[in-house]
């Protein structure tokens, strides 16, 4: 719920600031270049969400731009594989290159031993359930699942089917911001009915990733606090 409420004060930051900053340029810039050059673009946007996920650069802006400039199904299906590609190269680095690095700030977590215990009794499971949930930061826990036993071909399903909620959300959201902003500045030419059609799927986004991510912590700690079998 926090990130969610943080998510929401940082777009609304954003609105303001675009009174003041110049962003309709740089975002008119970026909308053609796309139009224009639309599989460089994929190709620049899927390289440089891998990198940032490696880099345990946060993704939220680059998800948000995604679904802006390539709207909700295209931008979801990219930021996906992005996202997941970028998750999965995490692991491997954690688990076969980095292993002694990543082990000693795993350690520092509190009931790491009791996680480590938890995925390798019900990997993908668990795996699942930490995607869903927003008690682990998602670019770190790519590399501390690389030390645990599960199956990489599990950890990449169980990634793609966790983030998947979280992913459309931030996408939607940078979909409408043209219309949102629009909205917002009394202009656009999207009728009454249409954007309550726009506030009805956000709201309904936003509900079903918050009911997702409450039921995975719940069921997440009491998988955890479970002693190993």
């Amino acid at each position: 719920m926090k990130k969610i409420a943080l998510l929401i004060a940082f777009v609304g930051l954003f609105f303001v600031l675009s009174f003041f900053l110049p962003y309709e340029r740089a975002f008119m810039a970026l909308t053609i270049f796309v139009e224009e050059h639309r599989a460089i673009a994929r190709i620049l946007y899927f390289a440089v969400y891998v990198v940032a996920v490696v880099f345990i650069v946060p993704g939220s802006i680059l998800t948000l731009l995604g679904g802006f400039l390539f709207g909700v199904v295209e931008g979801f299906v990219l930021v996906s594989i992005s996202s997941v590609t970028g998750a999965c190269l995490a692991f491997i680095i954690g688990r076969y290159f980095a292993r002694q690095w990543v082990e000693e700030r795993a350690h520092s977590f509190e009931r790491w031993v009791k996680f480590d215990h938890a995925i390798a009794i019900r990997g993908f499971y668990v795996v699942l359930l930490t995607r869903l949930s927003p008690v682990f930061p998602f670019n770190l826990l790519n590399y501390f699942l690389g030390l645990t036993k599960i199956r990489f071909t599990h950890y990449l399903l169980a990634s793609w089917l966790g983030m998947a909620p979280a992913t459309l959300l931030y996408v939607y959201l940078g979909s409408i911001a043209l219309s949102a902003a629009d909205v917002l500045l009394g202009g656009g030419s999207n009728t009454m009915g249409q954007n309550a059609l726009i506030v009805l799927g956000l709201i309904a986004t936003v509900v079903l990733v918050v009911v997702l991510a409450r039921l995975a912590s719940a069921t997440l700690k009491k998988e955890v606090q479970e002693p190993p079998e």
